[in-house]
């Protein structure tokens, strides 16, 4: 025999307060009658409570309860479990697959079970139809499950065939790239007449200090030795100042699965323009106007002396480009310099040097405002300078041939994967631009005009010789205070 509840209410909706459960009893008293058949506004699993009003306006009620209303409350919290799960269902509906179409049958399964439980309202029939629920909706959270961990798989799948083709894609594109560009050069001969084009990017990899290190440089030994396969990445402290860690590969698949590398702490760099020649690095040192020399088997500093009338510490950066007043590059003709001067009134000034004593061996001042520059490199004793076109394009729009002395323009496009172009690197073993963007590591194939072509009549408004020509200036010799 199940107890009986009387309920001895005024004249308000009817409440039910179960165990565990707060109510608001606070309701507007502006009724002038009641129904007690109505549907209960606060509790939905009574919805027909029978009574009468007696002659002083109470509701008499009586309420059946099951002996353990331990399933009721259990039963409200799957109710809250089956609406998420319809909801992330109808979210993932938009595709019909099998495991889709069982995920519906449970949750439909499931919310008839919960119409059931509530019309049953207690007993043992309900706490029978409450087991099935449970099982209903585990298994349609398992369902649910199972499916994210699909999706994931397909996904992944996905994801490398896209990759591979997207692989086959660039291998393609670059060999027919080359069949345009004619036979490739053996490495470093400058048997050509200067550069023609330049490949896609490749990227190879975000740099192994993290993406907030957004400013630095990497390549490879810019020596014109094909033997030689040192690879190296730089990047800069956070502040895009800082030049104090730098790391070595023995080869690129070394670098490319950062693995058998070694790295080495410096703690007085300048700047994104250092490069590596011959073993040694060359870099700007902290501060100063000064050029510095790194053995890199033993990471000690061989030599330091000043740049003469180099400007520094900002002065005369590239456009985008902090702190890189002082640029080296390596090349099949040897170690250069890159930097403007006071004199030059901010103009490019392009140096060789002893890489014995780092005394300068030649200079040559070009037309170019370096600030107007975004970064500029060396191939073959001819310094190519680029500048921005957009977010996503750089041109390289001027030569200076050192050798003849003459200056060009240019109308090469360079595509990039992000926003600004730091340190820049070219390696005459493989002919390859090797490009500091943004904190990613990326490299070009450049393709060089053959002979034959120079001869030719060249294609209008690729390039076109100035009229004035710069003279070389020697230097005098200074030595350090």
């Amino acid at each position: 025999m199940q107890p009986a509840l009387a309920l001895w209410l005024p004249l308000l909706p009817l409440l039910l307060v179960l165990p565990g459960q707060t109510q608001n009893l606070q309701e507007e008293s502006t009724l002038s009658s009641v129904n007690c058949n109505q549907k209960q506004p606060v509790y939905e699993l009574v919805k027909n409570v029978p009574g009468s009003v007696d002659e002083n306006g109470l509701c008499h009620c009586v309420v059946h309860l099951p002996n353990n209303l331990a399933p009721l409350k259990q039963l409200e919290q799957l109710q809250a479990i089956t609406q998420e799960l319809m909801h992330k269902y109808e979210q993932e509906l938009s595709r019909e697959a099998p495991t889709y179409s069982l995920l519906r049958l449970e949750l439909e399964g499931a919310r008839e079970l919960v119409t059931q439980l509530t019309a049953k309202g207690g007993g043992s029939v309900a706490e029978d139809l409450l087991s099935q629920l449970q099982s209903q909706v585990a298994n349609a959270s398992l369902s649910l499950k199972l499916l994210a961990d699909s999706d994931q798989r397909n996904l992944r799948a996905y994801r490398q065939e896209v990759d591979v083709l997207e692989s086959r894609l660039i291998d393609c594109e670059r060999e027919r790239w080359q069949e345009a560009s004619g036979p490739p050069l053996p490495p470093g001969s400058c048997a050509h007449g200067g550069l023609q084009r330049v490949s896609r990017p490749l990227v190879v990899q975000l740099n192994w200090r993290g993406f907030s290190h957004k400013a630095g440089a990497w390549g490879r030994d810019s020596t014109p030795n094909p033997d030689s396969s040192l690879y190296w990445v730089a990047p800069l402290s956070s502040g895009d100042r800082y030049f104090d860690y730098y790391r070595l590969y023995k080869s690129y698949d070394d670098l490319v699965l950062m693995k058998n590398y070694v790295e080495r702490s410096m703690g007085y760099g300048d700047g994104s323009g250092n490069t590596v020649y011959e073993n040694f690095m060359y870099f700007n040192y902290y501060g100063t106007r000064d050029i510095a020399k790194v053995n890199l088997s033993s990471n000690t500093l061989l030599l330091r002396r000043p740049l003469p009338s180099a400007t520094y510490n900002n002065r005369f950066s590239y456009a985008g480009v902090s702190w890189k007043d002082i640029d080296f590059a390596g090349d099949e003709k040897g170690l250069w310099v890159l930097y403007a001067t006071e004199e030059s009134k901010g103009n490019l000034v392009v140096s060789r040097l002893n890489t014995s004593t780092l005394e300068v061996e030649k200079t040559w001042r070009t037309s170019q405002y370096k600030p107007a520059m975004s970064g500029a490199f060396m191939a073959c004793g001819v310094l190519y300078a680029l500048r921005p076109l957009s977010t996503r394009q750089e041109e390289i729009f001027y030569a200076f041939d050192t050798t003849t002395g003459r200056e060009r323009r240019l109308s090469i496009l360079l595509d990039k994967m992000l926003e600004t172009l730091h340190g820049i690197n070219y390696s005459p073993s493989d002919h390859k631009l090797y490009v500091y963007n943004d904190g990613y590591l990326i490299n070009y194939d450049l393709s060089f005009l053959t002979l034959k072509h120079k001869q030719s009549k060249l294609p209008a408004g690729k390039f076109s010789w100035l009229p004035t020509v710069p003279h070389p200036v020697t230097p005098k010799k200074t030595s350090r205070p």
